[in-house]
């Protein structure tokens, strides 16, 4: 499999407008998720680990799973995750990991995959019954934010009500969604959202 982020993770975290996004997810995660200590997580497309050195702290082991093996090692790098984040290099769409969590997240990584219903699928199927989900990724937005077209790239945003029915087929409940953030580029303001859910 090629690796879309090879170039990219050599100074992925050096990004402030990629940094400011990401502690704004993870920010908004710790607001709208009971987090404990007993808590196992999958964190879905999970690059340099910058969402997961967040939530880390307030639960028992995050599987960092990723099919970038060098965005994956910059994450293990990290002394202060070496404890408490395992990585997985793996497309759990295509191949599960067998193993159920208490909650899943992610941070601007849908978008990546082709296949949403498969995706939310694979989401549910990895899920601990009564799991949690926090998903976040863009709006749908124009096409302007990724300045150049970029490979890997399948969906320019998610329709929020579109999304909603979709994890309410696949068996989510109390599904919500939050305004994370709002992304400030040359070209415009891309409102990034947080989809909250329960698997039944």
């Amino acid at each position: 499999m090629t690796d879309l982020f090879k170039e990219k993770s050599t100074n992925w975290d050096a990004n402030e407008m990629r940094t400011k996004m990401s502690q704004a997810i993870g920010s908004s995660i710790l607001e709208n998720v009971k987090l404990n200590e007993q808590m196992t997580v999958m964190d879905f497309g999970a690059g340099t680990g910058l969402i997961s050195a967040q939530v880390a702290p307030h639960v028992k082991k995050i599987t960092a799973v990723d099919v970038s093996e060098s965005m994956l090692e910059k994450l293990i790098a990290k002394t202060e995750l070496k404890r408490k984040v395992e990585i997985l290099c793996q497309d759990i769409t295509l191949n599960p990991t067998g193993v159920q969590y208490d909650l899943i997240m992610s941070a601007m990584a849908m978008h990546h995959v082709k296949d949403t219903n498969n995706m939310i699928q694979k989401f549910a199927d990895h899920l601990k019954p009564g799991g949690h989900i926090a998903l976040a990724d863009l709006d749908t937005e124009d096409g302007g934010f990724h300045a150049i077209p970029t490979e890997g790239v399948f969906h320019q945003g998610f329709d929020r009500d579109e999304f909603a029915g979709k994890l309410q087929q696949y068996g989510f409940t109390n599904v919500k969604f939050v305004t994370a953030h709002i992304a400030e580029r040359k070209n415009g303001s891309y409102p990034i959202f947080l989809a909250l859910g329960s698997k039944k």
